[in-house]
């Protein structure tokens, strides 16, 4: 698929980015619910995160009904399947400068730049159109692939934070990470 073969609502924010062939990120809406409980049930996936075995579907619904001006939230697909989530929520008063980003990819599709292109469209609606100066984000030390592609695209380690979660029987580590806007 050509940019140009690619519908106005879903073609990359800048132009100056480009997609895994077949990609298509948009906004998260209420049908994905089932792709993103599945998603979120993976082993891989849900390492990667905070999540618990076993995702419920109410719960999911009932985060992707929650709107809000200070929240992004995107999907990815290729063809039917739902590949990729990510997002970012503003945070308020004297934080309103900074978001908190998170994200993640299917177990099947790592390794394809679709972490890249995701990140690449929040990074780009964070700086560019919601004027957020800030966008932060812990990651489990042990998560090269991550880090490798925070680092790339202009994150930086800014400390360790020790034992941050319990995960498979065993306390892990992970790093606080941030990217300021220039």
């Amino acid at each position: 698929m050509n940019i140009s073969d690619i519908p106005a609502e879903f073609a990359p924010v800048s132009m100056a980015r480009s997609w895994p062939e077949g990609l298509v990120i948009r906004a998260e809406r209420p049908e994905d619910v089932d792709g993103l409980t599945v998603l979120q049930g993976l082993p891989k996936f849900r390492e990667g995160t905070l999540r618990l075995p076993y995702p419920r579907r109410k719960d999911v619904e009932a985060r992707v009904s929650q709107s809000s001006p200070d929240k992004v939230s995107l999907v990815g697909y290729l063809g039917e399947k739902l590949v990729a989530a990510a997002g970012f929520t503003r945070f308020a008063g004297r934080r309103g400068h900074a978001a908190s980003l998170g994200m993640g990819v299917h177990d099947d599709y790592s390794g394809r730049g679709i972490g890249q292109a995701m990140l690449g469209e929040l990074i780009e609606i964070a700086e560019n159109w919601m004027n957020i100066h800030r966008l932060e984000l812990t990651v489990f030390a042990d998560n090269d692939p991550a880090v490798r592609l925070y680092q790339k695209l202009g994150f930086e380690i800014e400390g360790t934070l020790r034992d941050f979660a319990f995960r498979s029987g065993a306390f892990v580590d992970a790093y606080a990470m941030a990217r300021l806007r220039e």
